[in-house]
């Protein structure tokens, strides 16, 4: 390493693996990609390769292409730190070419053994099963998880918050999100976590259409928001608007029952949603089209087939492109899931090879803007530092996978920002909370904590 690549980046503190993976659980660090899995778990694995997803493919979303400028030293520093917690001998940044100032700004900060990885501009290249095989060529067997072929996986927002928990001591307590589509002043900005999405979509300007409804993270993946009051979370990546009728809207308010029928009469197994499915092209047993088919003919269905719809990463291709007549094997999928997890059942199976067209059946981003009709709401949302703080946040505290955080804080306690207001439950995977503005605690029960700004 030069010292000119060494002059912008901060000396790394001395700290043990286990040191820096404390540090992640004290602090409320979790993947801020959306799963919401805790980071000290990853930071507690050995890898040969420490692999930052910062494709961001999800259309709409500007999130991580924008700090990767702004907050560039820390994203390196970050993933310093995660190699060595990990021991990985290699950082690689996986991102999209398209992203041209985070390549300027990253590529003089690069260490001996980081380095950036162009990725196609494709749908799902943000998958993180997709993205290691594109950036290492490895592929993660069904049902397995990256550590299983040596690397670890880390979002760009989750590094930032690791570097400034260690180097600044300061836990998560904001959230970086995209407000995009039918909204005056479509922006990205740094809000305190808790904060009510309505006031955000105020901060935006309102919307742009008369019967508004709204999406919590990506067009593909994303969930409808039924109460627009909730609060911004730790995996928040964006807050999408779009018209009552939207094709989008409209398919995530069908029943479990609509998309049943739909699955029985009208499929006609042409088996598109298999051939795009990017599980199935890098060799996952998953073949959608035959789970649809299983609607129908339960009885008759292998058993790995109907099991390995728990390795579908619900990327929504087969929903929201592949399909030609409108049904959602993708909501199939998460049925089956909720069935087999009941069951306790688990899926196992090797993997397969890969399709020799693989490469060429992942989904252009441009193809996929028009396919859903997204261009009327596609804006740039450039990254702003609005003047406003809100008067109350409610803060979840269960804002990742595991167990909830525990309150150590009562009604009437006045905090400062920063302060621990929920600890991680012991023997559990779990992180702890941290108020995000500086007030007075309201309320506390078994989910949220509320504060009132002091």
């Amino acid at each position: 390493m030069t010292e000119t690549k060494e002059a912008p980046l901060r000396k790394m503190k001395s700290l043990s693996a286990e040191k820096i993976a404390d540090i992640a659980r004290e602090s409320g660090i979790v993947g801020a990609g959306g799963a919401g899995f805790p980071t000290y778990v990853k930071l507690q694995s050995k890898a040969e390769i420490f692999l930052v997803n910062a494709a961001e493919c999800e259309p709409m979303l500007k999130v991580d292409q924008q700090l990767m400028v702004s907050h560039a030293c820390e994203l390196i520093q970050g993933i310093r730190y995660g190699m060595k917690a990990t021991g990985a001998k290699e950082g690689i940044i996986a991102l999209k070419a398209k992203y041209k100032k985070a390549i300027a700004t990253l590529t003089p900060l690069l260490t001996d053994n980081i380095r950036i990885h162009i990725l196609p501009d494709v749908y799902p290249a943000g998958d993180e099963v997709i993205t290691i095989w594109l950036a290492t060529g490895r592929r993660v067997p069904p049902a397995q998880i990256p550590i299983s072929i040596g690397v670890v996986v880390n979002n760009v927002q989750t590094l930032i918050n690791l570097a400034k928990a260690i180097d600044e001591e300061k836990p998560v307590t904001h959230r970086t999100l995209t407000i995009n589509g039918a909204v005056n002043k479509p922006m990205t900005l740094t809000v305190p976590i808790g904060t009510k999405m309505s006031e955000l979509i105020e901060l935006a300007g309102g919307c742009t259409v008369d019967h508004p409804e709204f999406i919590n993270g990506g067009p593909m993946m994303g969930k409808y928001i039924s109460d627009i009051d909730a609060p911004v979370t730790k995996t928040t990546g964006g807050i999408l608007v779009f018209p009552r009728e939207h094709l989008l809207i409209q398919r995530r308010l069908k029943t479990d029952q609509q998309i049943i029928a739909m699955a029985k009469t009208v499929c006609e197994q042409c088996r598109l949603c298999t051939d795009l499915c990017p599980r199935h092209i890098i060799g996952h047993e998953l073949s959608p089209h035959e789970l649809v088919k299983s609607m129908s003919y339960k009885q008759f269905a292998k058993p790995s087939t109907l099991l390995s719809a728990l390795t579908c990463s619900e990327c929504s291709v087969c929903e929201s492109y592949a399909c030609p007549v409108e049904i959602s094997p993708m909501r199939i999928n998460q049925i089956l899931k909720g069935e087999l997890r009941a069951q306790k059942a688990k899926y196992e199976g090797e993997i397969e090879p890969q399709d020799p067209m693989a490469e060429h059946r992942l989904v252009p981003i441009g193809r996929l803007v028009k396919r859903l009709n997204l261009l009327p709401y596609y804006h740039e949302a450039p990254m702003v530092e609005p003047l406003w703080q809100p008067e109350f946040v409610s803060i979840p505290l269960q804002q990742h996978i595991g167990a909830p955080s525990v309150p150590v804080v009562s009604v009437g306690d006045d905090v400062e920002a920063g302060d621990c207001i929920a600890k991680a439950a012991p023997d559990a995977l779990s992180v702890a909370q941290h108020a995000s503005i500086t007030g007075t605690i309201t309320e506390v029960d078994t989910k949220v904590i509320t504060m009132r700004r002091g």
